[in-house]
């Protein structure tokens, strides 16, 4: 076979898978406003939606940190002042001791909002995890890591109860 039609054969042939490649629609990104507050009228979870809820739990995430670091910063300090007195020992290690309990409350919340991010992601946010069904916009206005329905929330705190006084 002479050059020129081994020339055309590949010329076809990468003709033929460039053209097969599909076309990828890149999004752009959406913009909201400081001000903005999800709708009931609007698309349950639309973009809108998701860019105000990871705005919402990012910014609360980063509060949380600079709170516990500031905590734990400020606790490390008063180390040094060791105290003579028994009931002032004794107030200093109970104080300290609640102030972890708090810190560690809040890395759990860092924990569950950094899950709430990866649904977003997903695009499972703002959907009960049990039933599926839409959790609402009031409810996770009021508790953006919330992962149930009020109803599956309340089932899921009784098993709990019962499981607790076994």
């Amino acid at each position: 076979m002479p050059k020129s039609a081994k020339a055309k054969k590949k010329i076809t042939k990468l003709k033929t898978k460039i053209a097969a490649k599909p076309k990828i629609n890149i999004k752009t990104p959406i913009k909201i406003s400081k001000n903005y507050i999800p709708k009931d009228t609007e698309k349950y979870m639309c973009e809108k939606h998701k860019v105000f809820f990871r705005i919402k739990l990012t910014d609360w995430k980063k509060e949380l940190v600079k709170a516990n670091n500031e905590a734990l910063y400020n606790g490390s300090m008063d180390d040094n002042s060791i105290s003579a007195d028994v009931v002032d020992q004794a107030n200093s290690y109970t104080d300290k001791n609640v102030e972890m309990k708090a810190i560690n409350r809040q890395i759990k919340l860092i924990s569950e909002i950094d899950k709430a991010l990866m649904r977003i992601k997903d695009d499972t946010y703002g959907y009960c995890l049990d039933t599926a069904e839409p959790i609402g916009l009031k409810r996770l206005m009021a508790r953006p890591v919330a992962k149930y329905t009020i109803a599956a929330q309340e089932k899921h705190e009784k098993n709990e109860k019962v499981y607790a006084e076994d």
